[in-house]
């Protein structure tokens, strides 16, 4: 093997995601599971529970997750990495600690970690990290072997998340009837946070209004947009917008919602808009729900024609994409200067979270960072 194929120090690859139900009777405890420690009844989660409800209680993001397991196995297979890939969920099986410890009964010892979050915040990266750190402590509490792991850079600017989202968006345009794409809109959407999260997101210096959270999201943005204004000859008008809000009302989120959007383009006489999830790895719930079927209808409602874009879920580029992270964060480890891949203004995102960044309200141990035991 190469040293250009060389994962060293690491001997497997985790894939860390959020989790959903699988069928009806999952739906209320995975949502428990969700809300843990907030004190929500059974009642309440029915009613938060409506969404999966309608898909027959299963979420997307398992299969979804099992086709990205899928593909990176064979990108890693056809381009002589030998690095075994296993899955763990943050909220349902295969839970995380259940995999962590089967990779310690594997004799895993270092570990490589993609997050299926690919921008700055603490619900989509600190989160993740204090999982972790749950989860070896139980590990060690066992008296099992505990690896260390090492989460995987941001890559919301990597080409190989960039560009299938490019394609996502002109194969939408491309969908709108002729005597509309001209005057389409682009509405990027991503997950709405609390406003404070926001701006506290990334590190303490890029910190402020909207924080690395908002800074990265407009950031690809402007990709696709340069992309597609080079590719079709037309400079669509766009906007970042949000969706998915569960905060209580008083807490301030940012905003505007992808439906107050739609309303207001439709108000300014706009005749078509193209929907981008850019904020999502795959159609999850928040995409197969929220835009799919309650923006869609409104949309409908309004007379506007809308089209939704494709995220990248287990495409070929994202897949390899994953596999260049790994080899890059490899080569640093083993104390060369790997060529970092990344588009746009911000640069490749830090290897290790440092000090402050993403903070937590209350602050709880969490792996892989300049803070973390072994960092």
């Amino acid at each position: 093997m190469s040293d250009l194929r060389d994962p060293a120090p690491y001997d497997a690859l985790l894939l860390l995601s959020f989790g959903g139900p699988e069928g009806p009777d999952d739906v209320v405890p995975f949502l428990a599971n969700v809300t843990r420690g907030r004190g929500i009844p059974e009642e309440r989660l029915k009613e938060v529970g409506k969404h999966y409800f309608l898909f027959g209680g299963v979420s997307p993001i398992n299969a979804q997750n099992r086709a990205l397991l899928d593909a990176l196995r064979k990108d890693f297979s056809e381009h002589g990495l030998d690095l075994p890939v296993y899955w763990g969920n943050r909220n349902w099986a295969p839970y995380l600690t259940d995999t962590l410890r089967e990779m310690a009964d594997d004799g895993h010892r270092r570990i490589a970690v993609l997050a299926t979050s690919a921008y700055a915040s603490y619900s989509g990266c600190r989160q993740y990290r204090e999982n972790l750190a749950e989860s070896l402590a139980a590990l060690e509490a066992e008296g099992l072997p505990v690896p260390r792991v090492d989460k995987l850079r941001h890559y919301f600017n990597h080409p190989g998340f960039v560009e299938p989202m490019v394609e996502g968006v002109l194969a939408s345009l491309a969908d709108l009837p002729d005597e509309v794409r001209p005057g389409a809109h682009l509405a990027f959407t991503t997950h709405s946070i609390p406003t404070s999260a926001a701006d506290t997101s990334g590190p303490v210096e890029a910190h402020g209004d909207g924080g690395a959270y908002v800074a990265e999201h407009l950031d690809v943005a402007r990709l696709i947009v340069d992309a597609v204004r080079e590719r079709t000859g037309t400079a669509y008008p766009w906007r970042l917008v949000y969706q998915s809000r569960s905060g209580a009302p008083h807490i301030p989120w940012l905003e505007p919602d992808i439906c107050d959007h739609l309303d207001a383009l439709h108000g300014d006489g706009v005749p078509a808009v193209v929907m981008a999830p850019i904020g999502f790895v795959s159609d999850h719930m928040e995409v197969l729900y929220d835009l799919d079927t309650e923006a869609t209808a409104r949309a409908a409602e309004l007379g506007l024609p809308v089209r939704r874009s494709a995220t990248v879920g287990a495409d070929p580029r994202f897949a390899a994409a994953v596999r260049d992270l790994v080899l890059e964060r490899a080569a640093a480890e083993q104390g060369r200067e790997p060529r970092r891949c990344a588009l746009g203004t911000l640069g490749a995102s830090h290897d290790l979270c440092p000090v402050g960044c993403c903070p937590a309200r209350a602050p709880k141990p969490a792996a892989a960072g300049a803070d973390s035991p072994c960092a």
